[in-house]
Parts: structure tokens; sequence; C-alpha cells
């Protein structure tokens, strides 16, 4: 496997876009790393093949919301739903001292998780909230025992939605799970170098986003 070189300045912009996540499904806290990177067709299909055996599909359709006023966009944070084949999560990402902070409650209703995820935020909790944008995807996912650390390597392909348009999705995203963090790092630039991603900066929310403007 080859040693991963980026320039200098994709490197920054990718280590913003890199995420610490605290969540645990149903509700509460973890802590989540990843890394993401954009991919062309032909990267991503040998990527596909190369862990075929080890994949496991999940369809997943988010949908981004916030108030009339942009309350969270101000804020820097991103509040979802997601259906991950079938079964609803609600998210609130807010910023934290490195990356995000993410809480998570297990509902199919906005309306309902909305007062626990801003109270275990600390944020007021609005009272009307629209969809923004959104995203339909599937993730093919596999956890990966290395040497030093697990991590979980997914696949997505699907689109981003916004504004009435929609632009295609198709990205691989490393998360770490446990053991040392920097092998995890590691991997995930050395797969990347040998597919020929680009490092992303950007979350699907940004992206999803932009296309309102």
């Amino acid at each position: 496997m080859s040693k991963a070189v980026f320039p200098e300045r994709f490197l920054q912009e990718w280590q913003k876009g890199c995420i610490m996540n605290k969540n645990e499904r149903g509700m509460g806290m973890a802590t989540e790393l990843e890394w993401k990177f954009s991919a062309t067709e032909k990267a991503f299909s040998a990527l596909q093949m190369a862990y075929a055996s080890a994949l496991t599909p999940i369809l997943m359709e988010t949908t981004y919301y916030d108030t009339p006023d942009r309350f969270f966009a101000t804020r820097r944070c991103t509040l979802r739903t997601r259906l991950e084949n079938g079964k609803c999560i609600c998210t609130l990402k807010t910023p934290a001292e490195k990356g995000r902070a993410e809480w998570e409650v297990a509902t199919a209703q906005i309306q309902e998780a909305i007062p626990v995820l801003c109270k275990l935020a600390g944020l007021p909790a609005p009272e009307i909230l629209i969809p923004v944008c959104g995203a339909k995807f599937t993730r093919l996912a596999a956890t990966l025992s290395l040497e030093n650390t697990t991590v979980e390597l997914a696949l997505d392909r699907g689109v981003l939605l916004g504004g009435g348009r929609e632009i295609p999705l198709l990205e691989m995203e490393i998360e770490y799970k446990s053991g040392e963090e920097a092998a995890a790092e590691a991997f995930a630039c050395d797969l990347a170098a040998e597919y020929g991603l680009t490092p992303e900066s950007k979350s699907k929310f940004k992206r999803a986003n932009d296309l309102t403007l």
C-alpha cells in the first residue's frame, strides 16, 4: 500500500472536516472519529470490489432541518433525521473543542426529539422547524480489524438534495472504532492514496445546503 501524500492545503481543509462525535444509539454519549474522501466512479468500484465479501448495504435517507431564521446554522449546528434500513434516528451536531459533538435520539418524530436533543446540547428548543435539504444514498459498510486499530469502512453512493436540485454523492468514510487513533488515520490516508481519493472537508449537509443558496 502506498504512503499517503496530499498537498498541505488539502490536509488543512480536510482536518477541519474530521468529525469527533459524541453519541450512543438511542440516547447518550460515546466518542467517534472519522475521515471522509470523495471518490471517482473507477476508484469507488475498485474499493467495492476489494472489500466485497465484508460489505453490508444500508439504505439511508436523510432530511436536514432548521428554523426559518436558521437558528442552528448560525450556531454551526446541524439537525437531521436519518432512516437507516427503515430505522429512524434524530441527530443534533454541535461545535466542540475537537470536531463536533453529536447527540442522538431513536425516534421518527423530529418534534419529539428536538426538546431532548437541545437539552442534551445545552440549547433552547425552537418550536418551528422546516426541512432544508437532504440526502439519499446506499452505504456499503464493513468493520475492519487491523493490526493496531479497528475501523468501519463506509462507501456511500447516492445524491444530495436541496433547492429543487441534486448532485451525485460518491465518497468513502473511515470511522475509528477502537485501538490507536493514529493507526486509524494512517490507514484512512494510505487507503485514499492507494485508490486516488481526494480529502473531503465539507459535510454532506454543507454540500446539500449549498444547493439551496
